[in-house]
């Protein structure tokens, strides 16, 4: 039973909206007659549960904006914000020192090709040399292509130099005495010829091209980029066939 005095007591603090009767509690008259004296409603219904505000959420801190790396060290592994003075590309934004196997062998593509386009100029001021001009600008395209693949990092291929396939090159480069009538290893000679001095010169240029290839594609025993590699030897074997067809007079025959 709850009595009016009870009530007096409870609500002595605070005046609620409504009077919510426990569960198995009865109110007594005199208390139901207070109850309304005050204007508070008597409800048996059990009372809303209570409303918990929720904590304000914690705002996270936005992380500091980490700069991003502009380039990174092959070797290493390290990253650059600035590419140091020492590195160049060897791909993308990957930087090796400029002593790199790698960037030597470019070096020597980029020699090479500069002293055929000499070569060319020397020989375009004498009439007659178009065929001989022909062959060198052959070689500096497959040459082009060679070094536009091992910038890009795309494989490279070609089938022929100089209007013969791989394996007539190997033929007409082992045996000029059949296909030119020239000896074989025929050495240069400053009687020979300006013209004959000057292929020869870059038949040297190609070999030293070739050997800088095979020490940037060498991961221990392996070669890395066989296509290119073997594509250098040809092109010496090229050189020498242009040198005897150059004796043979094939040049200069209409």
């Amino acid at each position: 039973m709850i009595t009016e005095a009870l009530l007096r007591e409870q609500l002595r603090a605070e005046t609620p909206e409504t009077f919510y009767i426990p569960e198995g509690k009865i109110l007594s008259p005199a208390a139901r007659e207070y109850l309304q004296q005050r204007k508070i409603k008597i409800s048996k219904d059990p009372p809303p549960a209570p409303v918990i505000p929720e904590e304000p959420k914690a705002v996270a801190a936005e992380a500091p904006v980490q700069p991003v790396a502009k380039y990174v060290d092959e070797e290493t592994g390290a990253f650059y914000m600035e590419k140091p003075e020492h590195m160049t590309h060897l791909y993308g934004n990957v930087l090796v020192p400029k002593a790199h196997p790698h960037i030597f062998f470019r070096g020597k593509l980029d020699s090479l090709g500069a002293q055929i386009v000499l070569t060319q100029s020397i020989l375009a001021e004498t009439a007659g040399n178009e065929k001989l001009i022909a062959d060198l600008q052959d070689i500096l395209t497959v040459l082009h292509e060679m070094m536009r693949c091992d910038a890009l990092h795309e494989p490279f291929r070609n089938e022929t130099l100089i209007g013969l396939t791989h394996a007539q090159l190997r033929e007409r480069s082992h045996d000029p005495m059949r296909f030119f009538h020239i000896p074989q290893m025929t050495m240069p000679d400053y009687k020979l010829g300006r013209t004959y001095a000057m292929l020869n010169q870059l038949r040297t240029q190609v070999r030293e091209t070739e050997v800088a290839a095979n020490q940037a594609f060498r991961d221990g025993k392996k070669c890395t980029n066989l296509p290119i590699v073997e594509e250098l030897n040809r092109m010496s074997s090229a050189m020498h066939i242009m040198m005897c067809m150059y004796l043979a007079g094939m040049y200069t025959k209409g």
